[in-house]
């Protein structure tokens, strides 16, 4: 099934390419896509093929499609635990519009961190959904009483069949965490989630938590390594973001009260660091229009004020950090919000480097995505104005995103001249 929006090459003119890795542009460069890679890059020597799309860029910004490296592309409500029990046909059917909204917004690729699974990367692969590259994990794994067990006090019964449209599973013991990392790896999971501390989303859970015993999350992280892929922890406090990086988890999903014993751990074990901050601000403001429950609203200001602390933190004591989102139902509208955010303590390249270049060094694709480069995917971002000296440019896709192509095919373009279509 095709979806119409191929083009078998495509030439971009009159660029201004941004170099994610140098922080510097190319003027007046020329871009061209052959096969869904870029195949050359350069200037007024590079020359369209016979059946060439060509894009007059005008002098605007061009840069890499974007990697959100954390989303829950099936979270179609705040109320986890609601949707825990809807149709599965259901939720996929709510997950085609946001999967198709986040390309719409310019992230190419996201890696999701509970809940898709092998399905809908089928489905984004095959041209039935229209969507980022999804990089998927399966369910995150928690303990009972975690921040993936959806179950209020009462209730006994947990769902736990591999199609309920739960975020998460519940595992207790090191054999049972062992038995699902493989059964996750084996459906070509690209990660395994573990639920590390309490969480916001979760109804019975301290955010102060720690969970899962070393063992358990030793095992997991065994597991993961032996398929040659890594282990992602949610985690808020510095006592479950250090048990998680002694124990060798690769990447610290939120960690908003991590402290200088973290930023050690973080560079002693070449681990990276995922904030999410415009979930929580978000949360606040919106959550139980959405769905969030009220229990679950009363413990954002447990770790909303600490996010930009975190990040600063994490900056200045030079560790690998990406771009995050973990935005739910009806708030994913506000993705790129997160770039506004972040510039408020990071130099504005260094935003995009979260979602793009340092992104693609944690999920195994340098070279491939997260750059203008050749021989890496054409995901390719056309933007109105200067997001090194306005990031806003970045975080109103509305307003400024002009063209946005993934492998090759040109989803969405508004404001740039073709001038031949042949």
């Amino acid at each position: 099934m095709t979806s119409g929006t191929e083009q078998t090459s495509v030439l971009i003119t009159n660029a201004r390419v941004l170099d994610v890795h140098t922080g510097e542009y190319l003027e007046g460069a020329s871009i061209l896509v052959a096969d869904g890679v870029i195949a050359e890059l350069g200037g007024s020597e590079v020359r369209a093929l016979a059946e060439s799309t060509v894009i007059d860029a005008k002098g605007r910004t061009v840069l890499p499609g974007f990697t959100d490296a954390h989303v829950h592309v099936t979270a179609c409500t705040a109320d986890l635990s609601a949707q825990a029990e809807w149709s599965p046909t259901y939720v996929a059917a709510r997950t085609g519009h946001i999967l198709r909204d986040m390309l719409h917004r310019g992230f190419t690729t996201v890696r999701d961190m509970g809940g898709a699974d092998y399905g809908l990367a089928d489905a984004i692969d095959e041209g039935f959904f229209l969507g980022p590259r999804l990089l998927f994990g399966g369910k995150a794994i928690s303990q009972t009483g975690g921040h993936a067990d959806m179950r209020h006090r009462g209730r006994i019964v947990a769902d736990e069949h591999p199609h309920c449209p739960a975020v998460g599973v519940v595992c207790d013991g090191v054999d049972q965490i062992r038995k699902t990392a493989r059964e996750q790896l084996r459906t070509g999971a690209h990660h395994i989630k573990l639920m590390l501390s309490g969480g916001v989303a979760s109804p019975t859970d301290r955010v102060d938590s720690t969970q899962l015993s070393l063992d358990e999350i030793r095992a997991a992280v065994e597991e993961a390594e032996a398929a040659n892929r890594y282990v992602a922890g949610h985690a808020y406090t510095a006592r479950a973001i250090n048990r998680a990086l002694q124990c060798g988890v690769r990447s610290i999903e939120h960690g908003n009260l991590l402290d200088e014993t973290s930023i050690e751990l973080f560079k002693q074990h070449k681990a990276f660091y995922v904030p999410t901050l415009v979930t929580y601000q978000t949360l606040a403001d919106e959550g139980p229009r959405h769905g969030l429950p009220a229990d679950s609203h009363r413990k954002v200001s447990d770790v909303l004020d600490h996010g930009l602390r975190a990040l600063e933190l994490a900056h200045r004591g030079g560790v690998a950090i990406l771009f995050g989102t973990d935005l739910l139902g009806g708030m994913h509208p506000h993705q790129a919000e997160e770039f506004a955010i972040r510039a408020e303590v990071q130099p504005a390249i260094d935003v995009i480097r979260s979602a793009t270049c340092v992104a693609a060094r944690l999920v195994g694709l340098e070279g491939r995505i997260g750059e203008i480069a050749p021989g890496a995917y054409a995901d390719i971002l056309m933007v109105e104005g200067d997001p090194l000296d306005d990031i806003s440019v970045l975080a109103r896709p509305d307003k400024h995103l002009k063209l946005v192509m993934k492998a090759g095919h040109v989803i969405n373009r508004s404001t740039p001249s073709v001038v031949r279509d042949s």
